[in-house]
């Protein structure tokens, strides 16, 4: 496949991408590609960078180093400052309180950028048509917001954004405002949308469900850099850092130790693995959740006490601290609830072990 080929099917790149203030680095080394139709989701915690990184994408900032490019065209550059106004790049946005008029009604909403752009009335009124239909809202053209549902009125953000049919649509946590039921009700439904569209998205979230369910690859963020990009069952699997399996609560980490033939936790007699790896003695690891079960708290089980359980859809999650070590934790799926207290016998599968 030739380099034009890969540049016209590719629908954003950023290169060495870096933003500061003053002396403050914001963003440092931010190295992205994204496929048209596909979607990407920036994951991370508040503070991380990814809102700033949408913005740089939809030209609400300028970089202080690095290069964007959408579809091929360089949007913004650092070295030559070459820099493309957010009007002139195409792009639709979705924003976390959906920014809809309350005195227009939903037509009025969804045909605004096309009255901007100076778009006949005619030709206005039918691509609104279209792109309400698009989102299963014709028949409610003539109704004001106030009228709607929190997810109607998302689909009445999501068809104002795809109206103009940009070559990318970007999702400012469009989620975060509604409450936690309709917002899981919502997850599903939007990537059901997006998927149907055929959109190419970049979409912001500190939400690990929202995440996984919606994007195709989700880059992790964290002290304003990527610390993985990947594709959602690759991230589950293989996460490249402790600080990356922690993010995303997929277990337990801990640190080894190589001691009388065994890998032990530190600091402690419990052996989990006799497996030796060469010219390795201590090793950082990640239990992960399904790789712990739960049994009588005698030998050879790892004698644990039970310090908090929460209900969740396929069980009770358990986090239990282990006796004879200083800040271990290991979390187990119980089937039956666990008291705090409680003492408790947990079994580790060594194959599941995941090192780093």
């Amino acid at each position: 496949m030739t380099s034009d080929t890969n540049r016209i099917q590719t629908a954003v790149s950023a290169s060495g991408l870096e933003l500061h203030y003053d002396k403050t680095a914001v963003l440092r080394g931010i190295d992205l590609s994204l496929a048209k139709g596909r979607t990407l989701a920036l994951l991370g915690p508040s503070g991380c960078g990814k809102t700033t990184l949408l913005r740089l994408v939809a030209g609400l900032l300028a970089p202080t180093k690095g290069q964007i490019a959408i579809s091929g065209q360089v949007v913004a550059d650092a070295t030559s400052n070459t820099f493309v106004p957010p009007e002139k790049r195409n792009l639709g946005m979705v924003f976390q309180d959906y920014a809809l008029w309350p005195h227009l009604t939903v037509g009025g909403n969804v045909s605004f950028p096309l009255e901007m752009r100076g778009v006949s009335k005619a030709e206005r009124e039918q691509r609104t048509m279209r792109a309400l239909e698009r989102v299963g809202l014709a028949p409610l053209a003539q109704r004001r917001p106030s009228d709607l549902s929190g997810g109607q009125q998302q689909r009445v953000a999501i068809a104002r954004a795809i109206v103009a049919e940009p070559q990318l649509v970007l999702f400012d946590e469009p989620l975060s405002n509604l409450d936690r039921e309709l917002r899981e009700n919502m997850v599903g439904e939007l990537a059901e949308l997006i998927a149907t569209l055929g959109l190419t998205a970049i979409y912001v979230t500190h939400d690990h469900s929202e995440a996984l369910t919606l994007a195709d690859e989700v880059a992790i963020m964290r002290s304003g850099e990527i610390a993985q990009l990947a594709s959602p069952d690759i991230l589950i699997e293989s996460p490249a850092s402790p600080e990356v399996a922690e993010f995303l609560r997929l277990g337990s980490t801990a640190n080894l130790e190589w001691r009388d033939n065994g890998w032990r936790l530190a600091g402690s007699p419990h052996v989990l693995t006799n497996a030796a790896r060469p010219g390795q003695e201590k090793a950082r690891i990640l239990i992960p959740t399904r790789a712990i079960s739960i049994g009588e708290s005698t030998w050879p089980s790892l004698p644990a006490t039970a310090l908090r359980s929460h209900f969740r859809g396929d069980g009770h999650l358990v986090t239990a601290a282990l006796h004879g070590t200083t800040g271990v934790e290991l979390q187990v799926l119980s089937p039956i609830k666990i008291r705090p207290g409680e003492q408790i016998g947990l079994s580790v599968d060594a194959n599941g072990i995941l090192w780093f």
